[in-house]
Order: structure tokens, then sequence, then C-alpha cells
């Protein structure tokens, strides 16, 4: 049985309620239908009341708000209406060493003779901890947080396998206590430690400069394939961009649940469209609600 960390370390009520919430945001994701504020609360065993003054506190807004960030259509929406121009928010510094919006990070890429080396003279921490999107693993070397995977979809297995074959000649080392606080960072949770969690971006050149636009990109806004095509200085390589988005070891701090298709659709999602739906309904909450 996977040992899973709970995150954020809390009292026991606020730490059962942070199950909940993660329990309940999976549950109208994957609900076909529109569900009532009785059945919802329900299902977790709450009042109706309760759970919504719950609900409200932990996403920023009434479950039934946040059902509608869930619909496909709002996904054209936030397109046509607060995309982002990532060469503005180059200029302005959001990406590498400043503040990342609702994330603090700073981040620094292995060199290209280094990736090269499949990760050989290179170890990995990895451990399990609890996410508000499901099972999250967390890999990192000593200088950051390397891979990030959601398991809720993939399974387990499936998300271990994928992260460990990127870094084939790594070792690998089981160590959650050691990339804990930057988990608790990362996950918004911080425990008054650090004020960054750090990333340590392992990929080839080209993969490397996708997942710099991709961290200008801002919570609860969205871009498409193309203008990061555009914004890297390579506008035909539409295609080969969203290759790099797929293959972004670090889901949630490097946010390519943030591009779509110019037509506004999702597009894929190499850990699960349902997974994507959520993060951006919940980013999108929290936007509204700030």
């Amino acid at each position: 049985m996977t040992q899973i960390s709970p995150i954020p370390e809390m009292p026991d009520q606020e730490g059962y309620h942070y199950g909940v919430m993660r329990r309940a945001i999976d549950l109208l994701d994957r609900a076909e239908d529109p569900m009532q504020l009785d059945d919802i609360a329900g299902e977790m065993g709450m009042s109706a009341a309760h759970f919504q003054r719950l609900f409200s506190r932990w996403v920023g807004v009434s479950p039934k708000r946040y059902q509608q960030y869930l619909m496909l259509g709002q996904a054209k929406q936030m397109l046509a209406q607060n995309t982002t121009t990532l060469q503005a928010a180059h200029s302005l510094g959001l990406s590498g060493t400043g503040r990342l919006h609702d994330l603090f990070l700073r981040w620094e890429a292995m060199s290209p003779g280094e990736f090269a080396r499949k990760g050989a003279d290179l170890t990995i921490y990895w451990g399990w901890f609890e996410s508000p999107f499901g099972p999250a693993l967390v890999m990192g070397t000593e200088k950051g947080i390397c891979g990030l995977a959601l398991a809720s979809e993939m399974g387990e297995e499936a998300a271990m396998q994928d992260l460990l074959s990127r870094w084939p000649q790594a070792q690998f080392v089981e160590d959650p206590m050691m990339l804990r606080p930057w988990v608790l960072t990362a996950f918004g949770a911080q425990d008054g430690k650090l004020d960054k969690a750090p990333l340590y971006l392992i990929g080839a050149p080209f993969q490397i400069k996708v997942w710099e636009a991709l961290l200008s990109i801002p919570s609860g806004q969205v871009t498409t394939y193309s203008d990061i095509a555009e914004t890297i200085g390579h506008p035909k390589a539409v295609r080969a961009v969203g290759t790099a988005v797929g293959r972004n070891p670090v889901s949630w701090l490097i946010p390519c649940h943030r591009a779509l298709r110019k037509s506004g659709a999702l597009g894929g999602y190499h850990w699960g469209l349902p997974v994507k739906r959520a993060m951006l309904a919940f980013e999108a909450a929290r936007a509204e609600a700030s």
C-alpha cells in the first residue's frame, strides 16, 4: 500500500476538511450532470449549510458556481476574455526568479549536456502526497522539484513508471520528508519556513523554453499552443510546442493545464482531462473570489 503524506499539515479537523474538499472536487468533476447542494453534502456526510460554508471557504465560491466553471464552454469564455499576453508577462519579469502569481517559485534548468546523460550521477528523491487533485507523486533533486505526477486518472503505478522512465540513469531514493517543505509551499500551504518552492527543470532546450513560457501564464488565465509558439520565437512549431507541453514533468507548478487549442477546446492532458478541467475550474474560482 502506497504511503501518502497529507497536505497540508494541519490540526485533525482541518486535515479532515481538506480531504473532504478533495473528494468533493473529484465528485463534481465526474458528475455527468450538475448536482444539487443537498446531494453533494449528503455524499460528504454533512448538512447542506455546513458543506456550503466549508466549500466556499476552501475553494472561494459556492459549489453551484464551481460547477459552472467545470463546463467545457467556460474554457472558451476564458480564452476570449482572460487570455494572457505572454510577451507582456515576460517583459514584466513574471518568469524565472520572480513571484509567479499565486505561487512562489524559483527555478533553474539542467544543462543540455547533463540532460543528454539521462540522469546519470543524479540522485532523485521521491514521495507520495495528497493534493487538491488526488494523489501526487513528487520527485526532486537537492536543487528542487523535478517531477510532479497526478495519479487520480492513470493510477499510482503508471504515474511512478512515467516519471522513472524520464531519467533512467538516475538513482531514486524514497524520502518524502526531504521534499515535504517544498510541497507544502507549492500547494499554497506554507508552514512559515519557506517563501519559495524551487524547481529543477530537466528537459531538452526547446522543452525548457516552452515550460518557461508556461510559467508566465497567470493563475485563472489561459493561452493557446500557437501563442506559446509565437512567444518562444517558433511560430510554425505549434505541434512541437504541443508535444513539449505534454512532456512537462511538473504538473500544476509548470501550468501546462492553462494551454488550450485555438478553438477553446481543452486539448489533451498527460495526467487526464478530468484533472485539467478541475485545475482550470479551481483557478478560475479562486481568481473570481480574489
